[in-house]
């Protein structure tokens, strides 16, 4: 292997002190390579409205930097044969690590978005002490992985709930084990294990950016995401930016109370009724692995009845969220994904459809409703995409930033 080969050829900073960061216009091509696939630099011209003489210079510097790659020349044109251009899987990684009450998971992504390797940690409930330093061996392990590639690692990502410890009680946790989480500054732990800039974004807006980015948000300007895993929770997204909110919890919707306050009774909120919290409690009470509800054996005899009946009363509660949301945002289209297995999330989108027919739209326009592409991976491919979109994209600011 030479010294000037793409494997060893570290990112060369244009315009920043940052290594990696691009000047706009090199951004904007990166840009339409991601969005449309490769394309010959005629289409390159006429897709970003740049000159063929300045598409040609960036192009060069950007094959010269290894981040983009010339693919078989396309015959059969009237005119030249034309040579399509692709960003280079091999250019820039990122880590994303996703952070969660039930598991941990760290994944290395490449340019493209494709998940190269994975590493993951299973629990009942997280103990700092022991995840910690998981995650620091997740983070060496994955680096050393690349060789002498890893000087192109751009940075690392991390998704994990604002709340580490809340509703505490419904896992059966102390104040005192809820308050060690809540006070935790878990990107700046991070930050502790590596040189790499550290990004850190809520759990479910990370997987909003997913999804945003490399899924149903190629076609879908504005949603309502919905994502349904131990806790439910989701995202916002208008006009084709993640909307953070005030505090960077817009689309916190497991908080969303299920009824009208009457008297000293507090209304039970959706985390109650659409998380897969429940599915595991009624999995345990019947004597069932509770393991069951984010594996294809929550669709398979045992589980399955008890799967069928969570599924209904989750569906009813999402649809009621559905509605809720709508009121408020007006968005044409919801995207509801989860870590269920796809048979599962398929039964509770079926469900869900159904439930929304049966609630009043009078005044309201009921958005289509769309299953997630990206599935648990979700989390941790939204925070590895944060750096690559802090690095390549054409809005330089990373539009995820906590409270």
């Amino acid at each position: 292997m030479t010294q000037n080969s793409p494997a060893t050829t570290p990112l060369r900073p244009r315009g920043s002190n940052q290594v990696g960061m691009r000047q706009f216009n090199e951004r904007v091509v990166l840009q339409a390579l991601r969005l449309h696939g490769a394309l010959p630099k005629a289409d390159l011209a006429r897709l970003t409205g740049l000159t063929a003489q300045t598409i040609g210079l960036i192009t060069t510097r950007l094959e010269d930097d290894d981040l983009l790659i010339r693919q078989d020349r396309v015959r059969g044109r009237i005119g030249q044969p034309s040579v399509p251009l692709a960003l280079n899987p091999d250019g820039a990684f990122a880590i994303g690590i996703k952070i969660g009450r039930r598991s941990t998971d760290s994944l290395l992504v490449d340019f493209t978005g494709r998940v190269r390797q994975r590493m993951a940690l299973s629990y009942a409930f997280p103990d700092a002490t022991d995840l910690l330093p998981a995650i620091a061996g997740h983070l060496h392990s994955l680096r050393t992985s690349l060789g002498a590639q890893a000087s192109r690692l751009v940075g690392v990502g991390v998704a994990a709930p604002f709340q580490m410890g809340g509703w505490h009680r419904m896992l059966g946790l102390s104040g005192a084990q809820s308050d060690a989480w809540n006070r935790m500054n878990l990107a700046a732990e991070v930050q502790a294990m590596t040189e790499l800039p550290v990004s850190y974004a809520k759990d479910t807006s990370a997987a909003c950016v997913a999804e945003l980015l490399q899924g149903r948000g190629r076609d879908l300007k504005s949603f309502l995401y919905l994502f349904v895993d131990t806790f439910v929770g989701g995202g916002l997204v208008l006009n084709s930016q993640l909307h953070s909110g005030v505090r960077g919890n817009a689309g916190a919707v497991a908080s969303l109370p299920m009824g009208v306050a009457s008297g000293p009774a507090v209304p039970e909120q959706l985390v109650r009724d659409a998380s897969l919290w429940e599915l595991e409690q009624q999995f345990s009470r019947h004597g069932l692995d509770p393991a069951a509800a984010y594996d294809a054996r929550a669709m398979q005899a045992p589980w399955s009845e008890h799967t069928r009946e969570w599924v209904r009363s989750a569906a009813n509660a999402l649809a009621h969220c559905i509605v809720s949301g709508t009121a408020f945002v007006d968005v044409g289209a919801v995207v509801l994904d989860s870590s269920l297995a796809p048979d599962a999330l398929q039964s509770l989108l079926a469900e869900t459809a159904q439930a929304m027919q049966r609630y009043n739209w009078e005044g309201l326009w009921m958005p289509a409703l769309h299953a997630g592409t990206i599935g648990p991976d979700a989390r941790a491919l939204g925070g590895a995409l944060l750096p690559l979109h802090a690095n390549f994209a054409p809005d330089s600011d990373i539009f995820l930033k906590a409270a």
